[in-house]
């Protein structure tokens, strides 16, 4: 009867911790698409037919649409670099933040650097091929950029419909 107690015990405290991490991953994300898009104060999933989330509606304080935010995926030189990009009502990228890359350390890595981010502020879609890469890590800068260009078009395109 003991040892059933124990394994209850540790069950408990696995489900807790568990939780904990579930948690505060949501309260990341949601800081993260509140950098991307500082104006929305309310965002919603908009998921595919398998569940899978395509991108975040967001809202103002007024609930009026803000615009979107949107996770993609690029291949750079050595990883695969994650961006979260921010694009407002009018179709122009407000913010875009790396979430998480491997490049070089010093060059490629500099695609995480608000030096090269902050080019992104303010673009259309179209403006996205005269992005200037960082010298040196043309494969990196061109992970980022292609993929950030790719999936806001086709999110466009699923507005448009």
């Amino acid at each position: 009867m003991k040892i059933i107690r124990v394994y209850g015990f540790i069950l408990a405290l696995i489900c807790f911790l568990a939780g904990e991490v579930f948690a505060q991953g949501k309260q990341g994300e949601e800081k993260i698409l509140s950098e991307v898009l500082p104006d929305a104060v309310r965002f919603a999933a908009v998921k595919s037919a398998a569940g899978e989330i395509i991108y975040y509606q967001a809202y103002d304080k007024n609930n009026a649409t803000a615009g979107v935010a949107f996770k993609t995926r690029g291949k750079g030189y050595f990883s695969t670099i994650e961006t979260m990009a921010g694009m407002d009502a009018q179709g122009k990228l407000v913010v875009i933040k790396v979430l998480s890359q491997n490049e070089t350390p010093g060059l490629g890595g500099q695609v995480a650097d608000v030096s090269f981010t902050s080019r992104f502020n303010g673009k259309n879609i179209s403006d996205l091929n005269n992005i200037q890469a960082i010298t040196g890590a043309t494969i990196s800068s061109r992970a980022v950029i292609d993929s950030v260009k790719k999936k806001a078009e086709e999110i466009r395109s699923l507005l448009k419909e």
